[in-house]
């Protein structure tokens, strides 16, 4: 199959290539119909946008590529006291498992962060310039990921699956059942709000079906959404403690986030009103970073593997490098659930 070019995407788009290269290069420069007609025709044709795509065929560029979300938290980076390896978040570390990984397989790692609406266009710019691509919690279309991935491995990390392509995730489910089922059965907490993140989050959606399968285990009422959601960070978080702080109706017993961003954030704002945690109430978090060590009282989490997810997005890419017809598989990496003082354990202990 021949490969195409920018001559060809130009022809089909009916522009010019100069008009091809503003696109990816500085698409606000470019009126939005001409970039759409310009995107759709890269995609009919497979167009990855780069000077380096011919080396792809025999992948010589010797670099694996990570694409996520930007995500940024400057509540996190400006946390009163905290040194910068306890401020790694979820993201860092993937990105660390990550890189450790590729440099033991003699390969390079090109990261690169980008705002939801621009996954798409992430995902084509970065795929020219590496021998396979990771993609960590991005939505994306099966058309955006089929441009890529019928040149190249991809492999997907957490967010949604995909038919056909590698795909590797923590046990969301199982980690807040387990969490869950802590706070009914062994504190015998029974009013629990739940904040989750964004509805369009696989993860978080996991998440929430944890929660409600431990409330149908004890016999409580099922919740059927979330309280209140967020976009995982601190601010969230402490937008959502006082969202259900004054709400006209019986405080919670505990407060259970979708991430520990948001867990932190709400410790925040529950000391600043003087609600004591965890003798009026309870918070746990998910994730495990290791900003949740630093806080006080202590964070409850589930601490999921998230720097062997990034070992294992390595291993998946290079074994389809070597076998580009395998079948695609999954990998459902175990969590663990970490109990501290912020649900009411006295000792630290992990289950």
């Amino acid at each position: 199959m021949t490969t195409p070019t920018v001559y060809d995407v130009a022809e089909q788009a009916g522009v010019s290539i100069a008009t091809v290269s503003r696109v990816y290069r500085n698409p606000d420069a470019v009126r939005a119909e001409t970039r759409e007609k310009v995107l759709a025709a890269a995609r009919e044709l497979g167009y990855v946008p780069s000077g380096s795509a011919r080396g792809l065929a025999s992948r010589a560029t010797g670099v694996l590529g990570l694409c996520f979300p930007d995500f940024h938290d400057t509540e996190a980076e400006h946390a009163a006291g905290a040194e910068d390896a306890e401020l790694v978040l979820y993201s860092d570390q993937v990105i660390r498992g990550m890189e450790r990984a590729a440099r033991r397989q003699g390969y390079a790692l090109l990261i690169s962060a980008a705002h939801a609406d621009q996954a798409g266009r992430q995902l084509a710019e970065v795929a020219g310039r590496v021998d396979g691509l990771a993609v960590l919690a991005q939505s994306l279309t099966d058309e955006d990921l089929d441009v890529v991935g019928r040149r190249q491995p991809v492999v997907l990390l957490a967010g949604e699956r995909h038919t056909g392509y590698d795909h590797a995730e923590v046990a969301n489910f199982d980690g807040q059942l387990e969490l869950t089922r802590h706070l009914i059965v062994d504190h015998g907490l029974r009013r629990l709000a739940f904040a989750g993140g964004p509805a369009d989050s696989p993860d978080g959606e996991a998440r929430f079906r944890g929660f409600q399968a431990a409330h149908l285990e004890a016999g409580l009422p099922l919740p059927k959404a979330p309280d209140t959601r967020g976009d995982l960070t601190q601010a969230a978080g402490r937008k959502a403690a006082l969202e259900l702080l004054d709400r006209d109706e019986t405080m919670p017993d505990g407060l259970v986030f979708a991430n520990d961003q948001m867990a932190v954030g709400a410790l925040h704002t529950l000391e600043a009103r003087g609600v004591a945690v965890p003798d009026d109430i309870a918070v746990t978090g998910f994730d495990g970073i290791p900003l949740s060590r630093l806080v006080r009282p202590t964070l409850t989490t589930v601490r999921q593997p998230t720097g062997h997810l990034g070992e294992v997005a390595v291993e998946l890419l290079i074994a389809r490098l070597h076998e580009r017809d395998r079948a695609a598989e999954l990998r459902v990496l175990p969590v663990t659930v970490t109990r501290r003082a912020s649900c009411g354990c006295a000792q630290e202990r992990t289950l």
